[in-house]
């Protein structure tokens, strides 16, 4: 695949939702599959897919950073009338150094991003159009995991590694699990996995097995309303096209609205699935209304 402009025009979904849309995919989450989705709660357990939001993060440092967490207040020193006494704390973090949506002002191409928006409308003081507050209601439905590294029957795929449409179907299939519009799809590398056995962020940021640029087709063909993964942007990487970075960013992010979710882990929830054999689960994800952002931290919630 070497025309990403080409595929990322035959998957446009500009105007599919009006010509003042700013949540693309999210639109497939319909009243009536959320309530379906909330169905899926049988034993009331919750798995946490964040990562912890701390200086032991996966950031090397540079462009991002790993969250810096400092006390503002300890209870020293301070003097009230009676017994009382607080504590408080402040971060500095970017908004993307953990677990994390991608908005839809993150990424473009050719002066434009989603729906046609131009590229002009994100300035110092924020993103006009498809900031990620636009999508404060949250991202919460039908969410499948896809566990590729259980497939593939290793602990993490090779850095490098692409995942193609054929993987996620034939894990869909062996799981036992059929997609659905509307559904939250979690694709499972091990890339998490492996940072937690060397801690090394170097190496967890060099590269990444993930989504080839065949799976977008894949993705809008089920008209999946957003994808998230274990690693730290949903592609692999080094990616298939000579000069040109995150192509499946492009695609999913500006030509099909596609909300992405990175540096999940999914671990302690792919166990439980392969345990009782149900891949499919309620899942509940807001972002922090950030105003004007193109990304925000989450911690979201699988709930079986």
């Amino acid at each position: 695949m070497d025309d990403f402009r080409a595929l990322g025009g035959r998957l446009r979904n500009w105007g599919r939702w009006g010509d003042d849309d700013e949540i693309g995919t999210l639109n497939h989450v319909t009243p009536e599959r959320l309530i379906a989705a909330a169905r899926l709660v049988k034993r009331g357990q919750v798995f946490d897919l964040g990562i912890p939001f701390d200086g032991n993060g996966p950031q090397p440092g540079g462009g991002r950073i790993n969250p810096v967490r400092l006390m503002s207040e300890t209870g020293q020193n301070q003097d009230f009338p009676g017994a009382f006494h607080y504590a408080d704390d402040y971060v500095f973090m970017p908004l993307q150094a953990a677990s994390q949506w991608d908005g839809l002002a993150h990424v473009f191409y050719d002066d434009q991003m989603y729906n046609g928006f131009p590229a002009s409308d994100i300035g110092p003081h924020g993103a006009k159009h498809c900031s990620i507050d636009k999508i404060a209601k949250g991202v919460a439905g039908r969410g499948v995991l896809l566990d590729i590294a259980r497939l593939k029957g290793v602990e993490w795929l090779a850095m490098g590694e692409a995942i193609t449409a054929a993987d996620l179907d034939r894990a869909a299939e062996l799981q036992g699990v059929t997609l659905e519009g509307g559904d939250i799809v979690f694709v499972r590398t091990g890339w998490r996995t492996k940072f937690k056995a060397d801690g090394n962020a170097a190496g967890f940021m060099e590269g990444e097995p993930g989504l080839s640029l065949d799976c977008c087709e894949w993705l809008h063909q089920h008209d999946v309303a957003a994808v998230a993964s274990d690693n730290w942007a949903i592609e692999v990487l080094p990616g298939e096209i000579d000069g040109e970075m995150l192509p499946v960013h492009m695609v999913l992010i500006r030509d099909m609205g596609m909300t992405l979710g990175e540096i999940l882990d999914l671990d302690e929830l792919a166990a439980d699935c392969a345990n009782d054999g149900v891949w499919e689960f309620f899942l509940t994800a807001p972002p922090i209304k950030f105003t004007g952002a193109v990304g925000s931290p989450i911690n979201p919630l699988a709930i079986k």
